[in-house]
Formats: C-alpha cells, structure tokens, sequence
C-alpha cells in the first residue's frame, strides 16, 4: 500500500512534470491537513476549456481547477486539473520558472482544498501570502 497522498498524471504531451516537486505537494498536503489523496491531472487548454464548460459553466482558460471531495463520502480523491500551457504562459507573463509557477498552482489548489477562497481582495492576498509560504518551505532552492 501507498502511503502517498499525491498522484501525478501526465495527459499532456508537451508537459514536463518532472520539475514538479512531488515532496512539496505531499508536505503541503500534511501540512493542511487535506484528508483524502489528491490526483493532480496535467492537461492541454483544449481538455480544460472543456471542463471548465461543463463543470462550471464558464467559457474561460483557466490554470486550474480544484475539485474538493472531502466531504463526498463515495469519492476517494481530490481531483486537480493543471493546465500545462497556462502555466507556460504565466511563468512567462510574470517572468518566473516554469518550476515555481507549476508548484505555486499546485499548492493554490491545495489551499483550495483546506478551505481557503480567493474573490476578494483580501482573499486573494492571503492566498498569495500562504502560496509564498509554502513555497518557501518546500521548493526553496
């Protein structure tokens, strides 16, 4: 049996997971608190677009999105959609590593999953605060 908590699945060919720190995702995760497991799914913008569709009704690109089964009893896992080319293109756009962005959303996603929001403001600079801490606890170099 696994005592991982963390699952990553690669169904985007030009993704490069490996520069995702699967040790900083698993101690954010204890560190959280998050009971269920969490699969981390990368995809395409294509794939995304679609589920952001059908599962939220929005006609947006999004980098990703969060689906929190803590409390849903027949479910097992946290599920996490990752879309690989936003995070390309937001490690560009805010001139950082491919690396930092890709565990910065990773980690948005648990913060999501331990209950935090991000539609206000304030909301959104505690996210941005927390994401710097773990960050920095786990994926400093």
């Amino acid at each position: 049996m696994s005592l991982s908590k963390i699952t990553l699945i690669n169904r985007c060919k030009k993704a490069d997971i490996s520069v995702v720190s699967l040790l900083a995702l698993e101690e954010t995760h204890k560190h959280l608190k998050i009971k269920k497991p969490t699969t981390f799914f990368f995809i395409g913008d294509k794939e995304m677009l679609e589920i952001n569709q059908q599962s939220l009704n929005h006609n947006t690109y999004t980098d990703t999105i969060t689906f929190d089964y803590e409390g849903d009893n027949d479910i097992e896992e946290n599920e996490v959609m990752v879309s690989w080319e936003r995070i390309e293109e937001n490690a560009n756009i805010f001139n950082t590593s491919l690396a930092e962005e890709v565990n910065r959303v990773c980690i948005h996603s648990l913060l999501h999953l331990a209950g935090q929001k991000d539609k206000t403001k304030e909301e959104k600079e505690k996210m941005r605060s927390l994401e710097d801490m773990f960050l920095d606890l786990y994926c400093s170099t």
